[in-house]
Parts: C-alpha cells; sequence; structure tokens
C-alpha cells in the first residue's frame, strides 16, 4: 500500500489553481472547474485542491509538507511571489528546519529542506 494523493480543500478553485502554479511551481495535471478540482504534479504523489462551501474545512494546519533543495533560496524566491509565510524557515528541537506558508485560503504548509544526506 502506498499514498497516491492527498487533497486540500478550497473556496475558489481557479483562484487555488493560479496560486498553485504561479506561486509554488507545481504543474497542474487535471483541472475541472465544473467539479470544483484541480490535480498537480508533486513528485511521486499527486496534490489536489477541492472545493468546498464547508468553511469548517478551510484554513487549517494541512500537515503537508513541501520537501525543496534549499529552503532559505526557496522562502526568498515564494516571499519575492507574494506568498505569506507564518513561519519563516526555523531550527526545530529535532534537529531540522522548517517554514510553513498559507495558500489563499490560510490552509497552512511546511516547506521542508527534508532529512540530510
Amino acid at each position: 500500500m502506498k499514498i497516491g494523493y492527498v487533497n486540500v480543500f478550497v473556496s475558489d478553485i481557479e483562484q487555488s489553481k493560479r496560486f498553485f502554479e504561479d506561486s509554488i511551481g507545481l504543474t497542474c495535471q487535471v483541472a475541472d472547474a465544473s467539479h470544483g478540482y484541480a490535480s498537480f504534479n508533486a513528485g511521486p504523489i499527486s496534490f489536489g485542491a477541492a472545493q468546498t462551501d464547508d468553511a469548517d474545512k478551510i484554513g487549517r494546519l494541512t500537515g503537508i509538507g513541501f520537501i525543496v533543495d534549499d529552503i532559505d533560496q526557496t522562502y526568498n524566491e515564494l516571499l519575492a511571489k507574494g506568498v505569506e509565510f507564518e513561519m519563516p524557515p526555523t531550527a526545530q528541537p529535532w534537529g531540522g528546519v522548517l517554514a510553513l506558508f498559507k495558500d489563499p485560503d490560510g490552509n497552512v504548509f511546511y516547506l521542508d529542506p527534508g532529512m540530510p544526506h
């Protein structure tokens, strides 16, 4: 068994599609505004945005981490594109470094350089 995709709930699929393509740099694989869904290539799994009217499902810590090669460089690039960060790259008690960014709905994602090699 393996994870094939993760989804996050959003209020406006077109806005989210633009954010994840233009600001975050993911490639959209499938988008269907009439069904309120877009799927993006995010490495070995797909990342999806699913539109909902249920405000209780939107604007929360997702637990989804985007792995990057250079967290400081990526942080600065995303800031320059207007991405809002809840936390800049910060050393963690367990030895790693994380940053937290928000999508237009306030959903929070991890930016993570991954495990040292």
